[in-house]
């Protein structure tokens, strides 16, 4: 767990493909706990810290979790994050480019929880819910393509299955059609960017998530660098 931001309402932290955020039925401990423990060791605190989930990650995908410290900054988060007023971009690579190479993708997607999967169907199916994303081609190698995606819904395994509709999934992602998983049992999904205003401060927050040690994404480093850099310019 690498901490990224914290002050006396929130902890951003960013998250490692496997971890659960939150506490499920394998019972496994979750990222929630360990942000408990590491707010008592950091202040000596007595007993339990408090620590409200403000959102999750599916557990395969890495990147800047959220955490709220008090109950009013958990609220305050929560209200925002329904607002829409939380601004998440997230980088992808994936096993082919996708035709154009920029474009915003309107989909019916249907959650099925037998299988844990969501699925693009057609419009006006039963139960199915509108699910729409922002991508552009980045960069590519000689056999992958780095995705910039803005989530303007946010369902289901939504990036997931869009872009696996399009014949692009995500690497190492075998449920939504790559062929081959990745060394860690994660793909290649990372919640990279997060703005918001703050609750209490009322400050522009931005934040960066560190880039996987993988060769593949450090080879992407440079531009994302540069990117970066025109973004704060």
């Amino acid at each position: 767990m690498k901490v990224v931001y914290e002050d006396n309402h929130l902890i951003v932290v960013s998250k490692l493909p496997g971890e659960i955020v939150q506490g499920d039925k394998t019972g496994d401990k979750p990222l929630s706990e360990e942000v408990a423990s590491y707010l008592v060791e950091k202040y000596n605190k007595p007993g339990k810290a408090f620590v409200g989930v403000v959102h999750r990650l599916d557990r395969p995908v890495g990147g800047l979790v959220l955490f709220a410290k008090t109950s009013k900054a958990l609220t305050r988060m929560n209200r925002l994050f329904s607002q829409g007023k939380v601004h998440k971009e997230y980088l992808a690579i994936t096993c082919s480019m996708p035709t154009p190479e920029e474009n915003e993708l309107v989909s019916s997607l249907l959650r099925i929880p037998k299988f844990n999967k969501s699925f693009v169907v057609p419009p006006g199916t039963e139960g199915a819910k509108e699910a729409r994303l922002r991508y552009r081609v980045l960069g590519h190698s000689e056999r992958y393509t780095l995705l910039q995606l803005h989530l303007l819904t946010g369902r289901h395994h939504q990036i997931r299955a869009q872009l696996a509709s399009l014949g692009c999934p995500i690497k190492g992602d075998l449920k939504y059609g790559a062929p081959r998983s990745n060394p860690d049992k994660g793909i290649s999904l990372l919640s990279y960017k997060v703005s918001f205003l703050h609750p209490v401060s009322k400050k522009e927050i931005t934040l960066y998530a560190p880039l996987p040690s993988d060769a593949l994404w450090q080879s992407f480093a440079p531009l994302l660098a540069t990117l970066r850099s025109q973004d704060e310019a």
